[in-house]
């Protein structure tokens, strides 16, 4: 059977070809809707965010930067950049949310683990996760608030366990758009209702009668009180959750010698530059604190075997002392891996889409108008000039877009 997401380089691009951003900003927002579904291959460096614009404004020559499409590229840009100015806050409450921490538990009932909460479109998004290692974002957004203000659940321990099992695990991404829920990294929670899922979601998912089948006031309050809703009558048949792999056993597969090498990351996961020695990397420490589901790592793995048979797996010691050898040695920055990376590593810089923004933004409002000020066409956006420039089919447009 053919995965959702196969981990190449082709399935990429197809996935790419398939984008019709008039669909995507009229159903995005649907559990069936014309999404992407481009986030593993954006997440794991398949693609870049000028690449995904570039391709996509080339079939698609009306798009505008206020555009849906491109409104939503930006998001991830934004949370990282949140993550590069705040760095490990990330990881806890940004300001006070609805309630004081203390009135959330820390860990995730097992009800809603094994997808037997009896709320429809709770178990339906679990039993999808597990199934796929991917959910649409809507789903992810009425899981988080469910976790957080109906079950009263602390935010960080949803947002570690969805991170386990997702294909697309970005940490600033998953995070911060949990915060986003949770009301600790925006002004206010997000809520959903019945009557809301069954607006976007397929009959499977529709929950009449349970605890979300009420008023947008009633949730509100049930979200600034600090009971838990009763699970009064949960599923019987839930599912058992896969289990998470950490670390993986040290391996030196690589003779580096004198060589000029690229160091394959699970966050470069894209073809590697001419002339350098292509080498898998897996750091220890990393995947020890943030372990992940079968599907990942044979996503990731399989992927970095098909771009080359070297592999060096360890702590970052072991790393470093295998790379020792080498002429000199060169990878693609990211944040997952910063504390971790030896520093002997020159890292390049990720491919930015929009224009930095050197002020630290709270909200996306703030960081989109300064990351898109003197845009008044596509062609201003600086990430997607550089990406046509050096693009080695040259100029992908005949003008500029008005």
């Amino acid at each position: 059977m053919m995965p959702l997401f196969p981990p190449t380089r082709e399935a990429a691009l197809a996935r790419l070809a398939a984008v019709r951003p008039g669909d995507y900003a009229r159903s995005r927002n649907a559990i069936d809707g014309a999404v992407t579904r481009l986030s593993p291959y954006i997440t794991h460096g398949l693609l870049s965010l000028p690449e995904v614009l570039a391709n996509v404004w080339a079939s698609q020559p009306g798009l505008s930067p206020q555009h849906k499409f491109v409104f939503e590229l930006g998001w991830r840009e934004f949370f990282a950049h949140v993550w590069q100015h705040r760095g490990d806050e990330i990881f806890e409450s940004l300001h006070a949310g609805v309630l004081p921490e203390v009135a959330y538990a820390g860990e995730l009932p097992l009800d809603i683990r094994q997808a037997r909460t009896g709320v429809p479109v709770i178990d339906q998004a679990v039993r999808t996760l597990y199934a796929t290692g991917y959910l649409h974002n809507h789903a992810r957004m009425w899981l988080a608030s469910y976790v957080v203000h109906l079950r009263k659940v602390h935010w960080r321990a949803g947002a570690d366990w969805l991170y386990g099992h997702l294909l697309d695990g970005d940490l600033a991404s998953n995070h911060l758009s949990w915060q986003w829920v949770a009301g600790t990294g925006s002004h206010k929670p997000y809520l959903f209702n019945a009557e809301n899922v069954e607006k976007y979601a397929p009959p499977a998912w529709h929950s009449p009668g349970s605890v979300i089948d009420t008023s947008y006031e009633a949730l509100d309050a049930m979200a600034r009180s600090s009971k838990s809703v009763r699970v009064i009558k949960p599923g019987e048949a839930g599912v058992d959750e896969p289990s998470l792999k950490g670390a993986m056993p040290p391996m030196l597969g690589a003779e580096v010698s004198g060589q000029d090498v690229w160091l394959v990351h699970p966050w470069a996961l894209g073809e590697p530059p001419a002339g350098l020695m292509p080498v898998a990397v897996l750091i220890d420490e990393f995947h020890r604190a943030w372990p992940w589901s079968a599907a990942r790592w044979d996503f990731v793995t399989a992927r970095m075997a098909a771009i080359t048979p070297h592999r060096i797996v360890g702590n970052s010691e072991w790393v470093a002392a295998a790379l020792q050898g080498a002429r000199s040695v060169q990878t693609l920055a990211d944040a997952h891996l910063d504390a971790c990376m030896p520093g002997s590593v020159m890292r390049r810089p990720v491919e930015r889409l929009f224009a930095p923004v050197e002020m630290p933004c709270a909200s996306f409002t703030r960081w989109w108008s300064r990351a898109t000020a003197n845009a008044k066409s596509l062609n201003d956006l600086p990430g997607l000039q550089a990406f046509v420039q050096a693009s080695s089919a040259g100029p992908l447009f005949d003008g500029p877009l008005m």
